[in-house]
């Protein structure tokens, strides 16, 4: 078992095991930090572009979202420059109270008075105007957890019962999230956890012990809320219920049609004019399909690509287990959200809300988000050259 972790870890590129604390911090991966910066720049003008209309209507502000996201990128710079100053071996002692500070702000969401509700959902806590959404916390909390965890005593990878504790950390996250309701983001926080367990050696004996009983579950609960039951029945046939469940879907879907493969022009969209809900958040992509056409979601992609290829590759290159599971961690987080967000904007898996990560308005998500990708570019610059 022990040498199987080990190929695991040659196998992602960690070709060197050796610590590399006295090492000297470079300049560290440019290219990554570029497109980073540029993706939330571009969310920057989507975000104008796809609110602007709303806004007007509901705040009597064509600039009331676009000011909003603006506040939150400039955030976001600031956390992520200070995360990639910071040597991020320090954050191994963070996990147990990240972990905890994470469940904390999830239940505080449902006490009366400081959690907040929107479109049946109660998913942010609020002071006064101000709100944070603890999932997307939770999530890198949990990231944290996890890549301390396993380096801390690799040998735990080896047994279900040394895997437990990520598993009821992760779990006790899923649960909480689930009764805002929110499966999108419990859906994410699963894959980030059992690609975490892959990524750290584990057995397929033991992950298929994990992803069996997960496969039985999501049918369950599915089945379990009507309101989920709706929303698979739109996804089957949303021309069902074309004003109810399958609206949303199908404004979707005639947004990506008109934007053909050049799309209508930047700032151009018709669906945002209040015919597609959540154009500037959940259903971005939407707009951005309509606007720029088939080759602009393509080139997006094509650098959302590029962050996750880099993120990998810093995990690579890096000289300790620690790292590689930390930037692993944050990696798949990206990656696994802006897939499953393109997967619903096109009508490939049931409609269910969850941002684009850097591009959706949000500010809790783009500060994380920028936070964590620092954290990123700290460990490339600390692999030095």
């Amino acid at each position: 078992m022990k040498r199987l972790t080990v190929e695991r870890f040659r196998l992602f590129g960690a070709v060197s095991v050796k610590n590399k604390t006295d090492e000297k911090a470079g300049k560290g991966d440019l290219l990554f930090l570029a497109a980073v910066v540029l993706l939330a720049a571009y969310g920057l003008v989507c975000v104008y572009s796809a609110s602007k209309y709303s806004a007007e209507v509901q705040f009597g502000d064509t600039f009331y979202f676009f000011r909003k996201q603006l506040i939150g990128f400039i955030l976001g710079l600031a956390a992520m420059i200070g995360m990639s100053f910071l040597d991020y071996r320090k954050l191994r002692k963070c996990g147990v109270p990240a972990l905890v500070l994470s469940l904390v702000l999830l239940v505080l969401v449902f006490v009366p008075g400081l959690g907040k509700s929107n479109y049946g959902a109660t998913r942010w806590i609020g002071f006064g105007s101000f709100t944070i959404q603890p999932s997307e916390i939770a999530k890198y909390g949990f990231i944290i957890f996890t890549a301390g965890y396993f380096a801390k005593n690799p040998a735990r990878m080896h047994t279900l019962k040394g895997i437990l504790p990520v598993l009821c950390g992760g779990l006790g996250i899923c649960v909480l999230i689930m009764l805002e309701p929110n499966m999108s983001v419990t859906m994410c926080v699963g894959a980030i956890m059992i690609g975490m367990i892959f990524l750290s050696g584990a057995s397929w004996k033991t992950l298929a012990v994990i992803i069996v009983p997960v496969l039985f579950a999501v049918p369950a609960l599915i089945i379990a809320e009507p309101y989920r039951l709706n929303r698979l029945s739109a996804f089957l046939n949303p021309w069902a219920s074309p004003k109810e469940e399958g609206y949303q879907l199908i404004q979707s879907l005639y947004a990506l049609g008109n934007g053909g493969f050049f799309g209508v022009g930047l700032f151009q969209s018709r669906q945002k004019y209040r015919f597609l809900p959540f154009a500037e958040s959940d259903f971005i992509l939407s707009v951005i399909g309509e606007e720029t056409g088939f080759l602009g979601v393509v080139l997006l992609f094509a650098v959302i690509g590029f962050v996750v290829y880099r993120g990998f590759r810093i995990a690579n290159r890096c000289g300790n287990f620690y790292g590689y599971m930390l930037v692993c961690g944050i990696t798949l987080a990206f990656a696994v959200q802006s897939a499953l967000n393109a997967l619903v904007v096109s009508g490939s898996i049931p409609p269910t809300g969850l941002p684009l990560p850097l591009i959706s308005a949000g500010n809790t998500s783009l500060v994380v988000t920028m936070a964590g990708m620092g954290i990123v570019y700290g460990v490339s610059r600390h692999n030095g050259r």
